[in-house]
Formats: structure tokens, sequence, C-alpha cells
């Protein structure tokens, strides 16, 4: 069976401000699917398609939104692998390696960022098991999507010559090419027998090691060190971190695939798109006869070719085209379609300005559930809190803000300096400054209820937790 590895540590720039560091694209819906990235690339592998359980690696920051999207797809993991600091793809592959070769010394690997679109399942099954097969002999295959347009964005893939075996269509490869310029880009597209780099990589896992020790031995060592060293926590392992912090900030194509003579790719045709950007969004999505692609609310007049993403207000459009407008809650972006790979730059200001809108939406994602804010003022700020049947909030006090809570949905179990009380729809309860408190949700449906906020200072660190049922640290409150 191949194993399944899928790297879920990406941030996503380029889809701000969908895409946000505490909620990136892979956890998306974009374009009405009812599935994330995440989990529509967890539904291409099925056990009953030859696939064992997944190993997947992430932050510790989306270790509870990687463990929902599990549960949505009813799959139970491998492994979800907690990186303490993101160090690329190289340490991260090689830590999943690690932990394949414990259950089985001759594990293929399939290697899938968890953010893609691929529209033919067929062919990228077909596709992954001529690849195992491949692995098999020893090669490290990767995918190549022909190169159909001079596209800067990705990296290039010169073939070399065909493979020996007959029956599958794969070339040794004779050269990697950086993100080129567009003349650049022009010139291999003329020229034939160029591929972008897909970042899908199929893999022996003890060959990967081998050939991983032989030319970055200090990326081996490390995440050895950090997998022998790792503990678990409620379902997740937690690498050693300071182990895994010294492991080379370096991408698997640099650390082994441009060196190995092993390296094999093979042409993938399967309706494959990075989704990298606005742009390469609009090219996947369904359009209307004007070629305009439209999410949520909007009235278009006179206008053509462009992609319009609404979260609540209506968006209205006249004599525009090829634009990009996404409109959220709290952030607003309208770009010329050709320059959607700068929003990346956008993220950056926002991140050097220590301004939230980069981090987080106004929404913010909880192990329990969610909050989102409705209003702030001077010393008062309304959430509408939403806690999973089940879930459970901290106990927790306050130094700066009291806390008025109306249930408008469901039963909530209140806690307040260790009594308990349920709190039924319709009715409220009121907690003081410094009182110790906790809500969980003892129903079957999801709770719901409006906290309203009145303090000095209602920042989300104003919080000290005396129990915590998800083992988080003092500083995830974000």
């Amino acid at each position: 069976m191949i194993v399944p590895v899928i790297l879920s540590g990406g941030s996503g720039t380029r889809l701000w401000p969908l895409s946000r560091a505490m909620y990136p694209k892979q956890f998306i819906r974009f374009n009405g699917h009812p599935t994330s990235l995440l989990g529509a690339t967890l539904a291409r592998l099925k056990a009953s398609d030859g696939f064992s359980a997944p190993i997947l690696m992430c932050s510790n920051d989306h270790r509870f939104l990687v463990k929902d999207e599990l549960e949505r797809a009813g799959i139970e993991p491998h492994a979800i692998i907690l990186e303490p600091v993101a160090r690329n793809t190289a340490p991260a592959i090689t830590v999943a390696a690690l932990a394949a070769i414990d259950e089985k010394p001759d594990a293929i690997l399939a290697v899938l960022p968890s953010d893609h679109v691929v529209t033919n399942g067929a062919a990228f099954l077909d596709c992954l098991r001529r690849a195992a097969r491949i692995a098999a002999s020893g090669r490290l295959a990767l995918f190549g999507i022909p190169a159909t347009a001079p596209h800067t964005g990705y990296g290039y893939i010169r073939r070399g010559g065909r493979l020996n075996d007959p029956d599958i269509e794969a070339y040794a490869v004779a050269e990697f090419a950086e993100k080129p310029t567009r003349i650049r880009a022009e010139t291999y597209v003329d020229a034939g027998g160029y591929f972008w780099n897909s970042g899908i990589f199929v893999l022996g896992a003890r060959a990967y090691l081998d050939e991983l020790e032989h030319h970055r031995p200090d990326v081996l060592v490390a995440a050895r060190r950090a997998w022998a060293g790792g503990t678990r926590d409620l379902g997740f392992l937690r690498l050693d971190s300071i182990a895994f912090s010294v492991a080379p900030d370096i991408s698997i194509d640099y650390a082994v695939m441009e060196k190995t003579r092993r390296a094999a790719i093979l042409p993938f045709d399967a309706g494959w798109s990075d989704v990298g950007s606005w742009s390469s969004l609009w090219d996947v999505a369904e359009r209307d006869e004007h070629a305009n692609s439209v999410h949520g609310d909007a009235i278009l007049v006179d206008t053509r070719g462009s992609y319009v993403h609404s979260e609540k207000s209506l968006v209205a459009t006249i004599g525009v085209s090829d634009l990009v407008i996404v409109d959220t809650p709290d952030a607003l972006l309208v770009a010329d379609k050709r320059r959607t790979q700068d929003v990346a730059g956008i993220v950056q200001s926002l991140r050097e300005s220590n301004r939230r809108e980069q981090e987080q939406h106004l929404r913010s994602y909880r192990p329990w559930g969610f909050f989102e804010t409705l209003n702030v003022g001077p010393r008062f700020q309304v959430k509408l809190v939403h806690v999973k049947p089940g879930g459970r909030l901290s106990t927790q006090m306050h130094h700066h803000r009291s806390e008025h809570w109306i249930v408008v949905r469901g039963d909530a179990k209140v806690t307040i300096n260790g009594e308990d009380r349920i709190v039924p729809e319709n009715e409220s309860v009121y907690i003081t400054a410094t009182h110790w408190h906790s809500l969980e949700n003892p129903g079957r449906i999801p709770l719901e209820l409006i906290e309203v906020q009145i303090g000095a200072y209602l920042g989300e660190d104003d919080i000290i937790r005396s129990d915590d049922a998800y083992h988080r640290g003092p500083d995830e409150t974000k």
C-alpha cells in the first residue's frame, strides 16, 4: 500500500484576505465547494484505492483544524506530526519517512501538498500507481505538469531520456530550473520537454533517506533527533522542538532532488492547480458567459474576466475587466488579475506593521468551536461564541473584563467559582472580572451565545487558564 504524506504547513499568503496565518488556504472552502482543499486531498486517498492511513505534517497552530478535517473525512490517521517551527519540506518529509519505516521498512510514500486542486481523480490515482512502481525500483519520482504557457510562478524541470519500463511513461531528470523570467519561460515552452514542478513526489522511504544521508546528512541527523525525542499529546505527535529547530530550512528539491541521480519525472495531466494566487483560482472556477466567477452577493454590469468573492456585503461593479475583488468582514482586496502574485507583499507589509489582519479573521477558530467579533467600541466588545457538542472552554479568569453571556441556541453548562448551573436558550448569566469560570456544551446540537465583554482591556491575552482539556499553552490565544 502507498503511505500518503500530506504537507499542511503552508500559509497561503497570496490568497489573502481569505487565507490568514491562523486559518490558511488548505482549510478554506473556495468557489462554493462543500469541502476544503485539505478535505478534498483526503477524499482522494481512499483505503479501497490502495492507500494506508495518512501521515499529516502541520504546525502546532493548525493541529485542531487538521483534526477536524480528518474527522469530517472519517479518516483515522497514521500520525499527525507537529512541526514546532517551519523548516521547509525536506525536514518535514524526512520525519514522515522515519515514521513510515517504523511500521513498514519498505514503505512507498506519496508526498502531497494539502492545498492543491486535482479535477481528474481517476488520472491522479493512475499516475500515483505508476509512480509507485517506479519508486519500488529505487527511483525518486515526481509529477511534472506539461508546461503549456510561460508561467513565471513555477519551477521548471527538463526531462532527460525515457526510462526502460515500456508500460510507464517516465523520464530521467536532466535539469531543474528556478522560477524564470517571462522571456526564459517562453523559451522553455517553445523548446518542449519542460514541465512545471508540481511538488508531488512518490518515494521509497528508505531510498529517500539513503539519498538524504549522502547529500544532506545534517537534515537527517536533525530529523532523527526530533523524531526520537517526540512526545504524544491528545493524538498528536510533538517533535522535539530544540532538535527540529536546528534542522536546515531547505526544500526537498534543493536537499535531494536536484542532486540525486535517481530522480524520475512522470507527466501528470489530471486537471492540476496549486491554487497559488487569485488568478489561478479564477482559472479553475466556473465562469459565466462574460468569464466572470462570482461567489457571494454581487451585481456585475459591463464586467468581464473578473473574480468576485463576497462574504457578507453586496459587491457592485460597472465597466471593469480582469479584476480580483475579495470582500471579507475586516478586509477588502481589489487587484489587477495579472498582479495577484503581489498579494504576498501586502501580507508582508501587514506583518511588519504588526496588524492582525494578516494573522486572524474576525472569526477565530478554537478546538471547541469558534468565536466571531460582531462589534467593538470603547470599553466593550460583542462576540458570537459557537461551541461544538461536547466542546468545553478552559477554566479561566480575566483581570480586566467582565462578561455577560446570552444563550441564543442550545443549553450551556456554566461553572462560576466552582458552582455549576445550566443556562437554557433565551437566558443569560453574568461573570464578574477575577471570577474563575468555564463553559461547556453538554447537548447534541451546537451551543451559541452572545458574549458582551465590558472592561478597560479586552485583549485575548487577558486569559489565565487553570484547566484546559486541549493542553494549550499560555501563548495560544491568537
